[in-house]
């Protein structure tokens, strides 16, 4: 079993992007520009970001033995992503999501569930949890959740956890509990801060929150750290949390500095932002560039 140096764990979906004139209103229709097909996935969008930034990625996940699992799996392993960890499930159909993409770049998402949260804790190969540098979880089955956590913690291997849009609508609570970095946005941190599930100063966690366009903060035990981004003409926000968590973590795991992680992160962000898809993270030379332009 190949020991990567980031393992992620959640959804691997199928990808279809169509970018509209406009986002329709109830009762409205709006017309398609472009139609274009690709991986997605939080899960499986971070790992193959973070090996474009040259960091070994691995995958737990999941996908239907279909022609999109197929082609889903083929691109992450052209990526450099491994996929060991990725089950593939007789008769069933991979995830597949709809993006709508207007001119300014904003998204809306239609799709079904497919088989992407098909793992559960007995499906877990323990080994392979134990063996990463580093354990990032993104949206999935909350018993899954806390069962990687569990597994990762006990061998002291460092959790991250970006729980997604239906944070909301689940428990998460063991998962962040244990998380030693979670990624939300401002509104996901808003409700958390208020509600106190979160406390960075009393947990010593990294409380990390992206905020468009305005750039990204850190809440750690050390105090709070404010990065303002960079500005970009977006062409498809899709992806681009993602991108800034593996940018993030790709900078965290190698020397911790809060600032220069939230710099990197919001460079592969905006670059991401500013192309096409989901899976359009850069590369670690085309983030250096951005960076050496700021400085």
């Amino acid at each position: 079993m190949d020991s990567v140096t980031v393992l992620t764990a959640g959804h691997v979906n199928w990808d279809v992007t169509l970018r509209v004139d406009r986002l329709p209103e109830p009762d409205g229709e709006a017309s398609i520009r472009s139609q274009r097909q690709s991986g997605g996935g939080s899960a499986a969008n971070v790992a193959a970001a973070l090996a474009g930034l040259d960091v070994d990625a691995g995958l737990i996940g999941s996908v239907g033995d279909d022609d999109n699992g197929l082609l889903a799996r083929r691109e992450l392993e052209d990526a450099g992503v491994s996929i060991g960890g990725v089950r593939v499930i007789d008769g069933a159909d991979t995830a597949v999501k709809y993006l709508l993409v207007d001119e300014s770049g904003e998204v809306a998402i239609l799709g079904n569930d497919g088989v992407n949260e098909a793992v559960t804790p007995a499906d877990l190969e323990p080994a392979r949890i134990r063996a990463a540098d580093h354990v990032h979880l993104t949206g999935q089955r909350p018993n899954t959740a806390a069962a990687i956590a569990r597994l990762a913690s006990e061998a002291d291997v460092p959790v991250s956890f970006d729980p997604g849009r239906r944070l909301a609508d689940r428990d998460y609570g063991e998962a962040l509990s244990l998380a030693d970095i979670i990624f939300l946005t401002d509104r996901e941190a808003t409700a958390l801060f208020e509600a106190e599930s979160i406390d960075p100063a009393a947990d010593e966690q990294i409380v990390v929150v992206t905020c468009g366009a305005d750039g990204a903060e850190a809440y750690t035990p050390d105090g709070e750290f404010v990065h303002e981004g960079f500005d970009v003409e977006p062409v498809d926000t899709a992806g681009a949390g993602d991108a800034f968590a593996a940018g993030f973590l790709a900078t965290w795991i190698e020397d911790a500095a809060i600032d220069r992680a939230l710099a990197y992160g919001n460079a592969c962000g905006a670059l991401t932002a500013g192309r096409d898809g989901a899976r359009s993270a850069p590369t670690a030379a085309a983030v250096e560039d951005v960076l050496s332009r700021r400085t």
